[in-house]
C-alpha cells in the first residue's frame, strides 16, 4: 500500500513539474514591442508617393520639382526638406529645417512649413507604419472652395 502510494505520489509530482515546465511564460515572449508613431515617422527619409483630392488622383497634376523632395524628421521634433534633384525655385535652398509634433492624441502631424501649394500645417493621420506615412488635409481649391487632399509618402 505504501509502494503504490510513493509511485502515485511520484506520478503527480512528475506530471506537474512536466505541466508546469510547458507553461508559456509571458516574461520571455519573443513578440516585439510595437513601435510608437514617434518612432515610425522618425525612422528614415520620407518621399513623395501619391496624391488623391476629392478621391481622384492628382499626383500627375503635381509639377516634379515638388514630387522629388523628400522630408526627414527626427524624435526630437525637428526635421529637414530636401528639394531633391529639382527645384521649383532656383533660389531656394537645397535644405530646409522644420519643427513638428503630433496633436490631438497623436491624430494629427503639425509641421512648421507648408509642404503643398493651398495646404495647411496640419495632416490627419490615416496611416503611418515602418514604410508608409499617409496623411489629409483641406486644401483650398479655386475661388474658396476647399477639397480633402489625401498624400502618401513611402521611405526612400
Amino acid at each position: 500500500m505504501k509502494n503504490t502510494f510513493t509511485r502515485t505520489s511520484t506520478l503527480i509530482l512528475a506530471c506537474s513539474l512536466l505541466f508546469g515546465a510547458c507553461k508559456k511564460n509571458n516574461d520571455k515572449d519573443n513578440t516585439p514591442a510595437q513601435k510608437t508613431k514617434t518612432e515610425l515617422i522618425s525612422t528614415g527619409t520620407w518621399k513623395f508617393s501619391s496624391a488623391t483630392v476629392g478621391g481622384t488622383n492628382v499626383s500627375a497634376f503635381l509639377q516634379s520639382c515638388q514630387k522629388d523632395n523628400t522630408m526627414t524628421f527626427t524624435a526630437t521634433g525637428t526635421g529637414t526638406v530636401d528639394e531633391g534633384a529639382t527645384k521649383c525655385n532656383g533660389g531656394d535652398p537645397q535644405t530646409s529645417p522644420f519643427t513638428w509634433n503630433f496633436a490631438s492624441n497623436e491624430t494629427i502631424l503639425h509641421v512648421s512649413a507648408v509642404f503643398f501649394t493651398g495646404g495647411s500645417n496640419d495632416f490627419n493621420i490615416v496611416e503611418i507604419s515602418e514604410t508608409k506615412l499617409v496623411g489629409s488635409q483641406n486644401i483650398e481649391v479655386g475661388a474658396g472652395g476647399s477639397q480633402t487632399a489625401v498624400v502618401t509618402f513611402v521611405h526612400q
